[in-house]
């Protein structure tokens, strides 16, 4: 991210609106300012979507290692298995 480049102000926001999604589409996520300060971030579907997906297995191999610190041991397949069918739970 070009800091330079990827801060506006929403007055900016507001005046370029199709290039501003442009933007975010092509290069990533923009930090919206308003009165000076950081207030926003737009960024484009598909980085939305990306970042779900992020957390969602961020979360469940925090859940996996939970569990088998608890004693809680499975197959790597069936844990994969098990990953895949979460994440197109959750994706859906």
């Amino acid at each position: 991210m070009k800091l330079s480049q990827d801060i506006k102000p929403i007055s900016y926001i507001k005046a370029n609106s199709a290039k501003v999604l442009e933007q975010v589409n092509i290069s990533g996520p923009m930090i919206i300012t308003q009165n000076g300060e950081a207030s926003a971030v737009l960024m484009g579907i598909k980085d939305y979507e990306q970042l779900k997906n992020n957390i969602v297995l961020l979360k469940v191999l925090l859940l996996r290692f939970k569990s088998a610190d608890e004693g809680n041991l499975k197959p790597v397949k069936e844990v994969f298995k098990d990953l895949d069918k979460r994440i197109a739970d959750y994706v859906e």
